[in-house]
């Protein structure tokens, strides 16, 4: 008589898993909600020393949205106060970027109980390239180190969707007027879904 209710309960958990299966493989596929974020595997065909990754969040990554971006520099990616900072855009990120909406501040990083945000702005001066290839913020008074700071900006997504090197270069205070490399944000923009 075990051996019967063990063979019976065997047959019921084997067509239990069968239906399971059979109705994961007939259900509809979802798509995966990304996140403005940086992935935790990135690939680079050319990795080299000389590249290095900076954190961002982004509302928004579908092509054509409108999407606040936060381009954050934590204390680590900066050894010196920073008299000028430069964000190099590909020539591809075809969209319009408006120095209204540009800014420079102390930033809150986000987690999973707050949301990543400027804290403080810093007065600074911001210029946009003609060609939209670079975004030059001037503070008013050198940034010191030791603080989280960012880029904001304010715009809609470019119609092309990929991947988007922004590279981050700042001048600091000295006598010889150099802008040095900071890193890059490697940002994802994704066709528009449900």
């Amino acid at each position: 008589m075990a051996g019967f209710r063990m063979g019976a309960a065997g047959t019921a958990l084997a067509a239990a898993l069968g239906l399971a299966s059979a109705a994961a493989a007939l259900a509809p596929m979802l798509p995966a909600k990304g996140q403005g974020t940086p992935g935790l595997v990135e690939f680079r065909w050319d990795s080299s020393k000389d590249y290095r990754k900076l954190y961002y969040f982004i509302t928004d990554t579908k092509r054509l949205k409108r999407s606040e971006y936060y381009l954050i520099l934590k204390p680590k990616d900066r050894k010196t106060a920073i008299l000028k900072l430069t964000v190099g855009i590909p020539k591809s990120f075809d969209t319009k970027i408006d120095p209204k909406f540009v800014k420079l501040c102390y930033m809150k990083e986000g987690g999973m109980l707050a949301r990543t945000r400027c804290e403080a702005d810093i007065p600074a001066t911001v210029e946009v390239a003609a060609d939209g290839t670079a975004i030059e913020i001037f503070p008013d008074t050198p940034v010191p180190v030791g603080k989280t700071i960012g880029v904001y900006i304010n715009l809609f997504n470019p119609f092309n969707i990929g991947m988007y090197q922004f590279n981050a270069l700042a001048q600091a205070p000295g006598d010889v007027p150099v802008s040095g490399y900071l890193g890059s944000w490697v940002i994802q923009i994704d066709p528009q879904g449900d």
